[in-house]
C-alpha cells in the first residue's frame, strides 16, 4: 500500500538522517543501551517470555528518534519484535509516530518490507500526552496497518489511554500506572471500555559512573481484562 510505504520511508529517513545532526549539533544526545526482562508484558498484555530488549537512537531539543526490539530468548517461538519511533517533546506535551513490526501477523512468512494493507505485520500508531510532573497523561491509536477489528468486524483504529503517577519513597522511585481501552478492539482483546493495565513500578539507579548506569527495577501488573497478573523484573544497561 503506497500510504503505509510513505510513512515507513518517512521513518528510515529520519532515523538515517539523525546521524548529521549529531555531528553537527554538539549538544545531541545519543541514545543507546537495552534492557532484560525476565518476561515481555506490554500494557497488561503477555508478549512473551525472558527477552533482551536492545535500543538506539538520537534526541535533539526535543525530538527523538530510536529503534528497539524485543527478542525472546527463553522460548524460541516468541514473536520477535523491531520498532521506529519519531517523537517531539516540548516542555510537557509530548507527540510521536512508532511503526510496529512484528515477525508473526497476516504475511505468514514475516516479511519485513511488505506494506500491503491486508498483508502487513507492520503496525502503525500515533501517540499524543502531557507530562503535569506528577500525573502523566498519554492516549495511543492504531491508524495504519496490521490493526484489531471491532465487534462488527471492521477497522477498530484500535486505542490506549494511560495515566502513571511516579513518586519517590524509601529510597527508590516508583511508578504507579492505570491503563484502559476505550472501545472493543480484538487487537487488546476487549469487548468494549475495559481496564488493561493497572501496575506499580519500583526502580533504582545504580551509577557505575557520568557515562554509564545500571538501573534494576521490579513490576507488578494485573490485567482485570484478562483476569492475569504479573511479577516482572527487569535491568536496564545504557550509556
Amino acid at each position: 500500500m503506497k500510504t503505509l510505504r510513505m510513512i515507513r520511508c518517512a521513518l528510515f529517513g529520519a532515523l538515517l538522517g539523525a546521524a548529521p545532526l549529531c555531528a553537527a549539533q554538539d549538544k545531541a544526545e545519543p541514545l543507546l543501551g537495552g534492557d532484560i526482562v525476565s518476561r515481555y508484558i506490554w500494557r497488561g498484555m503477555d508478549a512473551g517470555s525472558a527477552a533482551i530488549q536492545p535500543f538506539v537512537g538520537v534526541e535533539y531539543k526535543g525530538l527523538s528518534v530510536s529503534a528497539w526490539g524485543s527478542y525472546g530468548f527463553a522460548d524460541a517461538d516468541d514473536v520477535k519484535e523491531f520498532d521506529l519511533t519519531v517523537s517531539y517533546t516540548i516542555k510537557g506535551f509530548n507527540i510521536g509516530i512508532t511503526d510496529y513490526w512484528f515477525s508473526e501477523g497476516l504475511d505468514p512468512e514475516g516479511r519485513y518490507f511488505k506494506y500491503d494493507a491486508h498483508g502487513t505485520n507492520h503496525v502503525f500508531e500515533a501517540n499524543i500526552g502531557y507530562d503535569f510532573k506528577y500525573v502523566v497523561l498519554q492516549w495511543y491509536t492504531n491508524f495504519a496497518g496490521n490493526d484489531g477489528t471491532n465487534n462488527d468486524g471492521k477497522r477498530a483504529y484500535s486505542s490506549y489511554f494511560e495515566i502513571s503517577a511516579p513518586f519517590s519513597a524509601a529510597h527508590v522511585d516508583w511508578t504507579a500506572t492505570l491503563g484502559m481501552v476505550p472501545y472493543g478492539t480484538d487487537f487488546y482483546g476487549t469487548k468494549g471500555f475495559a481496564v488493561t493495565n493497572v501496575a506499580l513500578k519500583a526502580s533504582y539507579d545504580v551509577h557505575i559512573n557520568d557515562a554509564f548506569s545500571f538501573p534494576i527495577y521490579a513490576q507488578v501488573i494485573a490485567n482485570p481484562c484478562s483476569q492475569r497478573a504479573y511479577l516482572v523484573f527487569g535491568l536496564t544497561l545504557q550509556m
